[in-house]
C-alpha cells in the first residue's frame, strides 16, 4: 500500500499513534476479509462488502494523513 510513501511509513508506523491505528485497523480488516472470502471465516456477501467499504475508509484517511505528513516535512 502505497509505495511512494514506503520510508514515511516506516518513519511514523510505531511513533504516531494515529497512524499506526489506522494502518493496524487497515491490516485486520484486510485479513478478516481475504478470511471469509477463502471461507475460513464465514460471512455474508453483504459482511464482506460493508467491510471492503469500511477498509477503504481506512486507505483514503491514512492517504490523507501522509499527504499532511509530507507536507509538513517540505
Amino acid at each position: 500500500m502505497f509505495p511512494e510513501y514506503r520510508d514515511l511509513i516506516t518513519k511514523i508506523k510505531g511513533q504516531d499513534s494515529y497512524f499506526t491505528r489506522l494502518f493496524d485497523k487497515h491490516n485486520e480488516l484486510d485479513q478478516l476479509i481475504k478470511n471469509m472470502e477463502a471461507r475460513i471465516v464465514s460471512a455474508t456477501v453483504h459482511e464482506i462488502e460493508k467491510l471492503k467499504k469500511e477498509k477503504l475508509l481506512l486507505k483514503d484517511q491514512i492517504y490523507a494523513h501522509l499527504r499532511r505528513l509530507e507536507g509538513a516535512q517540505a
